[in-house]
Formats: structure tokens, C-alpha cells, sequence
């Protein structure tokens, strides 16, 4: 697994471990604890020499990629960390997975990606096109080589345990709970938010259900709320007096309002999310509340 430092990737090894998997995390800086059935690799996969070294060591059956240059502003300083973090490392891993094999690789998509088929001529910020040319080369190592590549298109993810504090819930969250009032763009944005154990559990059948290969499996809730909306619930969830003002930065342009097919998804994995919207965030606020003085010191450092 790649990105298993990550938010999703913490959570998915935690849940495979639990199944049973021997799970090999990658990392670009040296990692160490975990579970017994955890063992950590270091090294830089946008290196094509390193993943060769990772599959003749580890072997593997199943690849989860999920490492990724996150930010999706559209400023020209991500161009470069996006091509390298997303792109690179992805077409290293299909060429490894094609000269070596394996019964399943997973590479994980994004609801920016354009959808060419309604009018969208070209992606809306370096995060979009990198993912948007990793679907397209994930796609042509399946027609091509045979690599069994499945896409995973993941939507808005929130839940416990995110630490990139400048997302929208963790940062919405901390705020609030310290009585401070986020600084949001307008909030008219609708968004498929999507429980990160709900993720996880698709992205355990991705791996386990036959005959998918090829496929694009989109994981979301297939539901469009607001960002005025959710905030909404944060804040009165936590009521701390504080509220967000609303207009206080730009909305980015092109933002693509998506909403995930679950009916389709259903029909090929057998998943579907169940964690109401209202729950997931009480479990979230939760955990935040119960790390505020952890995460605002590693704010400070």
C-alpha cells in the first residue's frame, strides 16, 4: 500500500490488518510501529527502480496506490508536485505490476477528474489532470498489458483522524472547538461527502469482488450537500458559540459538483455506504475534540 500514513491509507490498514492481510506500507520518510501484520518500506516510488526493488521484494498480491500530492488548488506551484506525487508514481507501479504481475491493483481516482462526455474540455486545476492521466493510463495498462487495474473514483471524504488540518472538516472543526470562526468561501458548493469507513469498505471489496477489472467504481454517498449545509451541522454539533463567516475567501473557479452512481457501484461490488451523514460527523467531532491539544500544538511546531 502507498499513502498508508495517510488519512484513508490509516484507516484501510487498520481494517485489513483486522481481516487478516499482511499489509507492506510505503513511505517516503522512514516509519516504524503498527500492527504485527505491518511492515514498512522506505522509499520514493516516483523512483521506477525503487517500486521494482518493492515488487521483487514484498511480492505482491493486491496494490492499493494511494499516495497523492493532495492539494487541488489550481496555482502553478502544484503542477510539479502533483506530475511527480500522482502521475509518476502511478505509471511506475502499472509498469511494475505489468512486468512482474499481481492478482489486483487499485488506483485511486477523483471526482475532479472532467467528464469529457458532459461538455468539460479540460481539468480544473494540476490535481485534476494528474488524476484524470493516471485513470487514462490505468485504463490503457488493463486494454494493453492485462494489468487487472481497477479505478477507484472517491468522493469528498470526512471522518476521524484526517491530520491535513487545511481540509475543509478538520480546519472547519478545530476551529469551532476552539471557539474561533472558520474563514469559508461562500458555502454554495454542493459536495458527495463520503465516511472514511465507508471508503474503507468499498475499497476492501474492490479488491475481493471478481471479474471488475477495467472498471471505474465510484464511492461516495450519492448524495449532494452544501458546504453552508454541513457546516451547518458542525456547528451546531459542537456549539461553541463560534460560526463561520461565510465570503470571507474566493470560491476557486471550475469546482466540478459531482455525485457518485451508487446504484451502479452496488450492482458491480455489492457496497453501498451506511454511515448517515449526522453520525459520521458526531464520531468525527468526537475524535477531534478528544486530540484538540495534540493537533494545535503540532499546529505551533
Amino acid at each position: 500500500m502507498t499513502g498508508a500514513s495517510g488519512f484513508i491509507g490509516h484507516h484501510l490498514c487498520r481494517q485489513l490488518i483486522a481481516r487478516g492481510a499482511k499489509v507492506h506500507a510505503v513511505s517516503r520518510t522512514p516509519a516504524t510501529g503498527g500492527a504485527d501484520d505491518l511492515t514498512w518500506w522506505h522509499g520514493d516510488i516516483a523512483n521506477i527502480e525503487t517500486v521494482r526493488d518493492l515488487f521483487r521484494n514484498i511480492q505482491p498480491d493486491v496494490i492499493y496506490h494511494l499516495a497523492s500530492h493532495v492539494m487541488g488548488s489550481p496555482v502553478l506551484e502544484n503542477v510539479l508536485p502533483t506530475f511527480h506525487g500522482n502521475l509518476q508514481t502511478t505509471v511506475n507501479l502499472l509498469t511494475a505490476a505489468a512486468e512482474t504481475g499481481c492478482r489486483r491493483i487499485v488506483l485511486t481516482g477523483s471526482l475532479a477528474e472532467p467528464e469529457i462526455s458532459k461538455g468539460e474540455e479540460f481539468p480544473s486545476a494540476p490535481y485534476a489532470a494528474a488524476k484524470w492521466a493516471s485513470s487514462a493510463y490505468g485504463r490503457m495498462f488493463h486494454a494493453l498489458y492485462k494489468v487487472p487495474v481497477v479505478l477507484a473514483r472517491v468522493f469528498m471524504v470526512y471522518g476521524p483522524a484526517q491530520k491535513d488540518l487545511s481540509k475543509l472538516i478538520p480546519y472547519a472543526t478545530l476551529s469551532l472547538l476552539q471557539k474561533k470562526s472558520p474563514k469559508i468561501s461562500s458555502g454554495d458548493r454542493l459536495v458527495d461527502w463520503i465516511y472514511v469507513a465507508d471508503v474503507v469498505n468499498g475499497f476492501v471489496s474492490l479488491a475481493e469482488t471478481d471479474d471488475i477489472e477495467g472498471s471505474t467504481i465510484e464511492l461516495g454517498s450519492g448524495k449532494l450537500i452544501s458546504i453552508r449545509e454541513i457546516l451547518g451541522q458542525l456547528t451546531e454539533t459542537i456549539n461553541s458559540g463560534a460560526s463561520p463567516i461565510y465570503g470571507a475567501i474566493p470560491d476557486r473557479p471550475l469546482e466540478p459538483v459531482r455525485i457518485a452512481n451508487i446504484a451502479q457501484t452496488y450492482e458491480r461490488i455489492g457496497w453501498k455506504p451506511e454511515t448517515p451523514l449526522a453520525s459520521g460527523l458526531r464520531t468525527t467531532v468526537d475524535w477531534y475534540r478528544s486530540n484538540l491539544n495534540v493537533l494545535v500544538q503540532e499546529a505551533h511546531r
